[in-house]
């Protein structure tokens, strides 16, 4: 593979903000968290992250994007009360999402839509800081609690606290949010309420930038405590800010401030307790675990520092606090942080200037690895137009395109094109600026470089995109596209064009499927109107999708977070553009194919195509509602539902990778009255590396794929923590290869030859067939709490080790004794089982399935088992050379790099894909300064 490594697109990764996690801290006696739980991250530039934390995989789902000027400074979840379904069932509270930034508003977001859908103010000033009421419980003990007195209110409201000294309490009763009481009005002073927590529900502690902390009251309104925190350093400022109080299980309270302070205060006389001067600088975020025995902090100085209770006092409140250890996770200000717990789950998010989430083990700190979070996009915002060697890259508002130079070979002995250091490597030809305030959800470029589509939550934009060269310069004259369609003005949250360019796939704010023909006439004069030859055609279809019954036990995730799940992430064409799939993040595909040839002239508008219930059509100024229930053929063409749609299994989890398999050869104009007969496997990888090929048509797994199920991948490549973002055919000199790309690693898996079906010999019969065994080396490192890897013995820092020798009298032998539960690692698993591997064993044996296409016979197949070891190293590679890796695209085509040898043979590099790899390293983004404190001379 030629690489041309790319570090010149100037994509600005977002400071985060804030960090919320979906739901408290339980302690139920459950293994992991709630299928529910998600991590909402706040972000300058207004987005918010959402991660699923996935048994400590932490796959990123969506973002919901902000706009100009808009910044996430806090956020909030809130769950309505459980309701009661006509069985008898209990269903989960919806989750509700609430963000500040900058303003006097509060604004609530709707995950399925990814927009706003409420916001609210008053007169008060800028907003602050915000906090949600804890949960509702039965205020008696089990067995015999009580419900709810008639008239109190079960749900979580909402306080917020203002630059001018206010502190409101807003009602999420009856769904909605509005004003409810104001706890503090804006007092002559105006002393910014910079932190805010519950005690309990009735119970508020803000902290404050006039070296004080407040308790108030929100059944009276009244303030019943203040507590001062005197007077600054000597030679600093005289007053000290409260940037963080959180408040503990037993109801003491915990301040962080400007001085590097953590104070403990008793939660009932409101008193000082003890002050712990451990930081450098401001303490800027603090978080407590559930049972209230630690404390973490994070601040200026980059430092997150923890603390726990010692000593031997009677009562858990009479010991004291004392610092643990530190760590440097980030490279920067510690901004933000929060923490879940479960009873397998234990874990906290942090996050700040350096643009990238760190999951840090709370439960086993010290005892397990951290995790770092990617800080790019998990969606490549990366695509190219191989014909044209362009390469385009989209944030925020604006859309960059260059064109890639072609490598030159004579600069380096390897097949690496460093395109960073030299400036003829490439020529920006194009940039676009949108005029409306939402940012860029998603942009699609065709693959001949012509037509450009650009979509936000507000509108979709189309583009002709035509070349002006010259002797002194290469741009692209960018002119829009004008058209009344409906999706076009209703927004959307991924375009993508079709490899011919004549179909534009919309996926709207609804997750519905809307299709967009795109007409093409014969190139125009230089005088006329450089638009004439691409045009919109002025009726689109809406395709609709399976009705999935999603009752029984997923009732609880329906409740939660409504119709989130069917959200679509990904979708994928066909190389000839004949076959569509679509995928959500419950799991589910839904398929379309078009059948019909294409007539470049219009046909009779009025002639119906059949009665198809999977389409709609509207024209220009219609809208949904107003869709025909008859779709009929656009230019001679339809898209009708796969009549192997619902044979498609739904997924373990939601898909990362949609991609066809390219055919050996295939004719991309070839168009006919038939559905496609031609490559239909379709490879999908999802959120937990788990990999399936279907063909589409037939509505079934590969045989491919039945002979190589999923566990048969290699061991490194499904204990890796990055989730994959794309991937890459090479099928040149009859290879099947499949280069996958995460945002640090890049694999090639080689499909043309089968994995081997047992991890090791040493753990495997004659026959090949895997054993029982215990998890391997990189098995027995996986995360146990939800964070990073498990750290093996001998790279333990802290504590006296995890087992002890015992030694009981003198005549038993010693024996080795662990001092911690067990973990999930020390459990003996079977993963494939004997059965399975047997059968796959078999399948390769006998050929069952086996095509054309396949690349391996039977026999070879068997060999292949029967070696294992030596084969096994061909079949894959990988590399962690690049990162941190913003996408990987190809550029060029086949045989085209420019250079001709002797007797008119190409290169020899003309054989293996080019691509750009876009590398977007944190050294070279413009981040503010940080702070330097004394024997620290790392610039």
């Amino acid at each position: 593979m030629n690489i041309h490594r790319c570090r010149f697109v100037p994509y600005p990764p977002s400071t985060i903000n804030a960090l919320a996690f979906s739901h408290p801290s339980t302690n139920s006696r459950k293994g992991g968290p709630p299928s529910t739980l998600r991590l909402a991250v706040g972000r300058a530039n207004g987005d918010i992250d959402i991660w699923n934390p996935l048994k400590g995989a932490w796959f990123h789902e969506t973002t919901l994007k902000g706009g100009k000027d808009r910044s996430i400074e806090g956020l909030a979840w809130t769950q309505e009360p459980d309701e009661e379904d006509e069985n008898g069932a209990i269903l989960d509270g919806k989750l509700r999402l609430f963000s500040i930034g900058y303003s006097a508003a509060v604004t609530e977001w709707d995950l399925s839509l990814g927009k706003p859908i409420r916001h609210t103010s008053g007169n008060y000033g800028e907003i602050w800081c915000l906090a949600a009421q804890p949960k509702w419980q039965a205020m008696t003990k089990e067995p015999n609690k009580l419900p709810a007195a008639e008239g109190e209110f079960r749900g979580q409201n909402i306080v917020v606290g203002c630059a001018d000294g206010a502190v409101v309490l807003l009602s999420t009763a009856d769904g909605d949010l509005k004003f409810h009481r104001s706890l503090s009005r804006a007092s002559a002073k105006k002393a910014r309420i910079l932190s805010i927590t519950f005690q309990n529900r009735f119970i508020v502690i803000a902290g404050c930038a006039d070296s004080t902390i407040r308790v108030f009251d929100t059944r009276s309104g009244q303030i019943l405590r203040s507590m001062s925190l005197g007077s600054g350093p000597t030679g600093g400022p005289k007053e000290i800010l409260v940037w963080s109080v959180k408040c503990l299980s037993n109801g003491s309270i915990v301040s962080g401030d400007s001085t590097g302070e953590v104070r403990f205060w008793d939660g009932k006389n409101y008193t000082l307790s003890q002050r712990l001067k451990s930081h450098r600088a401001d303490v800027l975020d603090l978080e407590t675990s559930m049972d209230g025995n630690t404390v973490i902090s994070g601040g200026m100085d980059r430092r997150s520092i923890v603390y726990k209770r010692v000593g031997t006092g009677k009562g858990q409140d009479r010991r004291r606090w004392a610092k643990v250890l530190h760590r440097r996770f980030h490279s920067h200000d510690v901004k933000t942080m929060a923490t879940f717990e479960a009873k397998n789950f234990s874990v906290i998010a942090s996050g700040g200037i350096d643009t990238t989430p760190v999951i840090i083990p709370l439960r086993e700190f010290g005892l397990e690895y951290h995790q770092t979070l990617p800080g790019l996009p998990q969606y490549p915002a990366v695509q190219s137009a191989p014909e044209k060697r362009l390469l385009m890259s989209w944030w925020e508002r604006e859309v960059w395109i260059w064109r890639i130079s072609r490598p030159n070979r004579n600069s380096s002995s390897d097949d690496e094109a460093d395109t960073s250091s030299s400036p003829s490597g490439r020529k920006l030809v194009a940039k676009i600026t949108l005029s409306s305030e939402e940012s860029i959800t998603s942009a699609s470029l065709s693959a001949n470089g012509g037509i450009l589509a650009v979509s936000t939550v507000a509108d979709v934009k189309i583009f002709r995109l035509r070349e002006r060269r010259s002797v002194s310069e290469d741009i692209l004259r960018v002119n829009k596209l004008e058209s009344d369609l409906f999706p076009l003005n209703a927004g959307g949250k991924l375009v993508q064009f079709s490899p011919d360019a004549r179909w534009l796939f919309v996926i709207d704010n609804s997750s519905r499927v809307c299709v967009i023909r795109i007409t093409h006439h014969a190139e125009r004069q230089d005088g006329d109107d450089p638009t004439n030859n691409v045009g919109i055609y002025p009726r689109g279809i809406r395709l609709e999708r399976l009705n999935r019954h999603r009752g029984g036990s997923k009732s609880n995730s329906i409740g939660a977070l409504g119709n989130y799940d069917r959200v679509i992430s990904r979708l994928a064409f066909s190389l000839d553009s004949r076959i569509v799939v679509v995928g959500d993040l419950s799991g589910y595909l839904d398929s379309w194919v078009l059948e019909g040839h294409d007539d470049t002239q219009p046909i009779e508008e009025d002639t119906e195509g059949d009665d198809s219930s999977s389409e709609h059509s509207f024209s220009e100024g219609n809208d949904y509602s107003r869709a025909t229930t008859k779709a009929r053929p656009i230019l001679g063409q339809q898209w009708i539902r796969n009549p192997s749609a619902s044979l498609l299994p739904k997924l373990p989890s939601a898909p990362i990778i949609l991609s066809f398999r390219p055919p050996p050869s295939t004719n991309p104009h070839q168009h006919t009255h038939d559905l496609p007969v031609g490559e239909n496997r379709l490879l999908v990888l999802t959120s937990e590396h788990q990999m399936y090929e279907f063909e589409v048509l037939e509505g079934r797994l590969s045989a491919w794929s039945r002979r190589n199920p999923s566990q048969n991948l290699p061991d490194a490549f499904r204990g890796t923590r990055a989730r994959a973002m794309g991937c890459i055919w090479d099928t040149n000199a009859g290879t099947q290869r499949l280069w996958l790309y995460g945002s640090s690693w890049i694999w090639m898996l080689n499909l043309s030859k089968d994995f081997r079906v047992f991890a090791g010999d040493s753990l495997t019969n004659k026959k090949g067939i895997r054993k029982k065994r215990k998890h391997n080396e990189i098995e027995e490192r996986k995360c146990t709490s939800g964070a990073g890897s498990r750290i093996h013995d001998s790279e333990l820092e802290t504590g006296i080790g995890r087992k002890i020798l015992k030694t009981t009298g003198l005549d038993k032998e010693p024996e080795w004794v662990s001092l911690e539960t067990p973990h999930r690692s020390d459990i003996e698993v079977d993963e494939g089982g004997q059965e399975a591997s047997a059968l796959v064993t078999l399948r390769r044996e006998i050929g069952q399935g086996g095509d054309d296409n396949d690349m391996q016979g039977a026999g070879a197949a068997k060999d292949l088992v029967v070696k294992g070891r030596q084969l096994g190293r061909s079949a894959w590679w990988s590399t962690y050379k690049y990162r941190p890796i913003m996408g990987m695209v190809p550029i060029g085509l086949p045989h085209d790099d420019g250079k001709e040898l002797a007797g008119g043979r190409r290169a020899h590099a003309s054989q293996d894909p080019e691509v750009v790899l876009v590398e977007r390293p944190l050294w070279d983004v413009d981040l503010p300064p940080r702070y330097h404190g004394d024997q620290e001379w790392v610039k």
